[in-house]
Order: structure tokens, then C-alpha cells, then sequence
């Protein structure tokens, strides 16, 4: 018999604590361990950079989900806070609408709130931001 595997730890603000590790398996371990209706914002990024993104990398880093382009670096990653999923384009400042959030020479942000989720924008964002060079980290 298969022994149960613990619950996630959340940190601070319900962040969860996933080991880093590459591929798809860890960063479905951190979605599921988000608390509340931040869980279902976390599919739907998800779901939305695999239906536009053709074999995305995918990984857990710094507790957070990273996803990018093979040989092109991250494009993207999520954090959760308290009341909010903070989604980081690391080439934000080259997009069209630029995402509101961000004070760094080319990352940007935005901050989705529960029931405040514009999937038609972020498709959109997250093309673009697929198409750029990404953060070699």
C-alpha cells in the first residue's frame, strides 16, 4: 500500500511550499496545493499556456511555477499572495497592452483578484510573451 503523501505547506499569504523540480509533475503539485479559488486561477493559466504555447517547459523554482520556450528562457511565472495571484511577464514591458503592475526595466505584472480573470487578455499576453526571449535563469 502507497503510503499518503503530506499536504503542501502554505507560506506566507497561502503561497505553497512545492520542491523545485522540472517539468510538468511539481507544477501540478503547487496548483493543486492553492488554497481556495486561487486553485482554479492556477488551472486555468495553466490550461491556457499549454493550449497556446506548443511544448512549453514547464517548473517549480523559488515556489513558484515557471513556464518558458526551450533554448528561449521563462516567459512567465505565478506567486500566490493573501488575496491575489500575481502573474510575472519577465518581458512585460514589450507587451501590447504593457500589464498594469511592475516598476522593474522589463518585467511587469498583473495581479488577478477572484473573479477577476480576463482569459481573452492573458491568451493574448501570453503569446506574445512566448514569443520573446525569456529570463535565463
Amino acid at each position: 500500500m502507497k503510503p499518503k503523501s503530506k499536504p503542501a505547506k502554505l507560506l506566507s499569504g497561502g503561497n505553497p511550499q512545492i520542491a523545485k523540480g522540472e517539468g510538468n509533475a511539481p507544477v501540478q503539485a503547487y496548483i493543486a496545493a492553492m488554497p481556495g479559488w486561487k486553485r482554479d486561477i492556477g488551472k486555468r493559466l495553466d490550461a491556457l499556456i499549454e493550449r497556446d504555447v506548443p511544448k512549453v517547459r514547464k517548473a517549480v523554482k523559488w515556489n513558484s511555477p515557471f513556464y518558458g520556450v526551450e533554448g528561449q528562457g521563462w516567459f512567465l511565472s505565478f506567486h500566490v499572495f493573501t488575496r491575489y495571484v500575481k502573474v510575472t511577464f519577465f518581458q512585460g514591458a514589450s507587451l501590447r497592452p504593457v500589464p498594469p503592475g511592475g516598476a522593474q526595466p522589463e518585467a511587469r505584472w498583473i495581479d488577478i483578484h477572484e473573479n477577476d480573470f480576463d482569459e481573452a487578455q492573458m491568451a493574448k499576453w501570453i503569446k506574445q510573451a512566448a514569443a520573446l526571449p525569456g529570463w535565463l535563469a
